[in-house]
């Protein structure tokens, strides 16, 4: 964890050398105010010389005011190397996590991750102010003061050497205490996310199914147990501010009842002031050690667990010597290649798919339909590399995909999910993720295919019509569409359909496969379908049953030889419809 601090204040060497110095300066100058203050009362006020007071009456203010500025510095550039930390590692975790593969994302959870980017990386940022500020200042004020108390009077100082250990045992203690306290803190925060998360997603199945009351007991349930972690953190956080006032104020108590005994000896009057003042800069020290102690374990718990997604190695990554994907041998562009493709989650006992074989050309759609569970998404989604085949392989244009970059590989395909996503912005800039160089122009011809340019049309503002996060301010069938528009605007000579026209009336489904029909005449399409009627008229039908291909070729071909694909069509078609 040091390693992943240091390295990211690395490149801030300048500024913390400014915080350095500012710490020195200011440490010396507090350490040396309670000395001026004895020497006036010693010799100014005892022999009321006023212009000895005046002089360290000035040579004080003179101090404060050099104190003053350096703490200002200080401040501002602890501050500014925090918070540029803070900018650094978000930015890491965000690029790492985009490198991570459906696999890792699962493992550690979209709600964890977003708290470890936000509340853990403010929990480290926290931790770095109040360090850049105390590091320094809290071990000189507690060295310093109890070397200046010494110079005071050698007498007095046992009372500061029965003091200082046991604050020191006290915070250690609660230390020890604190670390695993935190870290289950984060987990419970984790968990209110992920409900909070779930709720505002489901909001309508809530609600639709009269569950708010059931929804509510989950989250007090999670947010009783957050709550009860953090009251433990705070009682045992709450001992330490007591124990120190208490043995402070005892050994100020002493000090005090015995430096009158001193006094009366001899000892001068300024010296005994002198070193209450550095009784109080010690408490200050022990004070800033404690803040220290409650921020320390909750930041140490953050850190290790933004260590752990930093140091995550995706399952699926690029080739370290990537091979060019080009069209040659007549393959391509857009031949899509499945051999003996075997998948199984990690850790699953059983493959999801097994000796899948098939070819989709350009120029051709090939559609792929089965039972619910049968593996037609997971499918799909091993050719843009969302998991890895565990056997087999997949090869676009006569070259295996783990060959070659994922960006060149993703820039052959267009793809439209089965939950179609869409982000904050406009129409425009949504279309335009598929092409940033598009011109309205051909915004609007991909909106015409996708059957969506007249319910654009009448949106306020056309194409540059606000879309709200998540695409919430349109229906689930606009949504689709303009999914679609999208991947045709990006042109591409693969395109991949899951289950993308489940949200379409018949007739708009119709239309649209006629559009798209001609427009992606010289491209390969696969369509993952659950109605029969979308997939009826495609070049080949791939019918997947528990993960196996149950039949391959035309409908006319299956309805004369795969038993699967004729359950499947007369369970939605009569006889007369197939005929």
């Amino acid at each position: 964890m040091v390693r992943l601090v240091l390295s990211y204040l690395k490149p801030h060497k300048g500024p913390l050398a400014i915080v350095v110095a500012q710490g020195i300066v200011q440490a010396f100058a507090s350490l040396y105010l309670p000395d001026l203050n004895a020497k006036i009362i010693n010799v100014g006020i005892a022999h009321a010389d006023i212009g000895y007071i005046l002089r360290y009456g000035g040579l004080m203010l003179l101090v404060v005011a050099v104190a003053a500025v350096a703490a200002v510095f200080g401040a501002y550039w602890s501050a500014r190397v925090a918070m540029s930390v803070g900018r650094d590692m978000r930015g890491d975790v965000f690029r790492k996590v985009q490198t991570f593969s459906q696999n890792e994302i699962n493992h550690f959870s979209t709600a964890s991750l977003i708290t470890r980017n936000t509340n853990d990386i403010l929990q480290v940022q926290t931790m770095l102010v109040t360090l850049m500020g105390m590091m320094l200042l809290a071990p000189l004020f507690l060295v310093g003061g109890i070397i200046m108390a010494l110079r005071q009077d050698l007498q007095l100082s046992w009372t500061i050497v029965g003091m200082v250990p046991l604050l020191v045992i006290v915070l250690v203690i609660v230390m020890v205490k604190l670390n695993p306290l935190f870290k289950r803190y984060q987990l419970k925060l984790d968990l209110v996310n992920q409900i909070t998360r779930e709720t505002l997603s489901g909001i309508r199945v809530i609600r639709a199914f009269a569950r708010i009351d059931d929804e509510q007991r989950r989250f007090d349930e999670v947010n009783l147990e957050v709550a009860d972690v953090g009251l433990k953190t705070l009682r045992a956080f709450a001992v330490v501010m007591p124990v120190v006032f208490i043995v402070v104020n005892v050994g100020t108590a002493v000090v005090t009842l015995f430096g009158g005994y001193r006094v009366a000896a001899g000892m001068p009057v300024g010296n005994l002031v002198a070193f209450l003042q550095y009784i109080g800069q010690i408490l200050v020290a022990l004070t800033m050690g404690t803040m220290l102690m409650a921020i320390l374990p909750r930041a140490s718990a953050s850190l290790e667990r933004l260590m752990k997604v930093l140091d995550a190695q995706p399952t699926i990554h690029d080739p370290e010597q990537p091979a060019a994907l080009t069209s040659s041998n007549g393959k391509g562009p857009g031949l899509v290649e499945f051999t003996d493709v075997e998948f199984r989650y990690p850790g699953a006992e059983t493959p999801v798919l097994s000796g899948i074989t098939f070819v989709a050309r350009p120029g051709q759609t090939t559609a792929i339909i089965g039972g619910t569970g049968s593996g037609k998404s997971t499918l799909v989604s091993l050719i843009p590399r969302f998991y890895d085949v565990t056997g087999g392989s997949i090869k676009i244009d006569g070259q295996d995909i783990r060959e070659i970059t994922r960006e060149d590989l993703w820039s052959r395909l267009g793809f439209i999910p089965q939950k179609a996503f869409l982000f904050m912005g406009t129409i425009a800039s949504n279309l335009r993720y598929g092409s940033q160089s598009a011109t309205d122009d051909e915004l609007w011809h991909a909106l015409s295919i996708a059957q969506a340019s007249d319910f654009v049309e009448d949106m306020e503002g056309g194409l540059d019509a606000d879309i709200a996060q998540g695409g919430s301010n349109v229906s689930g069938g606009q949504r689709q569409r303009l999914a679609i528009a999208r991947a045709i605007v990006k042109n591409a000579p693969v395109y991949i359909f899951d289950d993308s026209f489940s949200a379409l009336d018949f007739k708009t489904d119709a239309m649209l496969r006629a559009a798209l029909k001609d427009e992606m005449a010289g491209a390969a399409v696969l369509i993952v379908a659950q109605r029969v009627s979308t997939i009826m008229n495609a070049d080949q039908i791939v019918v997947l049953d528990r993960g196996a291909i149950a039949g391959l070729g035309t409908h006319r071909e299956l309805m004369e030889s795969c038993p699967t694909y004729q359950e499947i069509v007369y369970s939605q078609l009569s006889e007369e419809e197939v005929a």
